[in-house]
């Protein structure tokens, strides 16, 4: 199986990519990011050799030469994102919806899945952090934006499945010192120090172990994964217990 990943260097994006490169299942992950990957990330020795890196700027438009590249991946990860301190709505909408809706459309356009089997649609995994959305517009307009996704894709891009996976708090892993440095600002990095030990050992049912939740990313690539690792939950939605992870799905069929 391929992989196209996006948000490599941020916190979802980096452990998903970590997960993907030594999980025997995925032969080739293709990363799209705005720049090289850093130095600073720490890699496993044989990523180079399993990766195709592709500089894209601007995540609204996709020349067809780029979306005929990118279609021939089996399945895709969106673990683009940022902090929404400070943004606007318009920017939010761009980034939580417009990026979402125009690479979905680009892929279906470009032929995604014709390769796959009838009933065997791409997968599209999306990563949402609901913690980090603030109240007021902001937080209603990037809500439904999440479910919108999948039930477009279902009902109107019959070569892919969506899958949207709402993670609760999560922070650089210890692992990775240089992670935290490097992906977080000096103001969040202090929030992470304290919250991270109090949520883990105090309210575990909020926090996200960050690897584990890059295992999930790069793992959901069959029905019979998300049954093992969602139980159901309320309004379509499925709860995962052992990740402290809410996944809102939409399928073709």
């Amino acid at each position: 199986m391929t992989l196209l990943l996006t948000g490599v260097t941020g916190v979802a994006g980096l452990a998903t990519y970590r997960a993907a490169v030594v999980d025997p299942a995925i032969t080739h992950v293709t990363v799209l990011p705005r720049r090289p990957i850093p130095s600073w990330a720490i890699l496993s020795p044989n990523t180079s050799t399993n990766t195709t890196t592709i500089i894209h700027n601007d995540f609204l438009p996709y020349p067809p030469d780029l979306a005929k590249q990118l279609a021939q991946n089996n399945e895709c990860v969106w673990a683009l994102g940022r902090s929404v301190a400070g943004m606007n709505e318009t920017d939010y909408t761009e980034m939580t919806y417009g990026y979402l809706l125009n690479v979905a459309t680009a892929l279906n356009d470009a032929g995604v899945g014709e390769n796959r089997g009838e009933g065997e649609p791409c997968k599209f995994v999306s990563s949402a952090r609901s913690m980090r959305i603030p109240p007021g517009r902001v937080r209603r307009c990037g809500q439904e934006s999440r479910y919108v996704l999948p039930r477009f894709l279902s009902r109107s891009i019959l070569s892919m499945k969506a899958r949207v996976v709402r993670s609760t708090y999560f922070s650089p892993p210890k692992e990775y010192p240089e992670d935290r440095k490097n992906q977080r600002p000096a103001w969040f990095r202090a929030i992470d120090i304290v919250m991270t030990p109090l949520l883990k050992n105090l309210i575990p049912s909020i926090y996200t172990p960050t690897e584990e939740l890059g295992k999930l990313l790069s793992s959901l690539r069959r029905d019979d994964d998300l049954r093992k690792t969602c139980s159901e939950g309320p309004d379509g939605r499925r709860v995962n217990v052992t990740f402290r992870t809410v996944c809102a799905y939409g399928h073709s069929g």
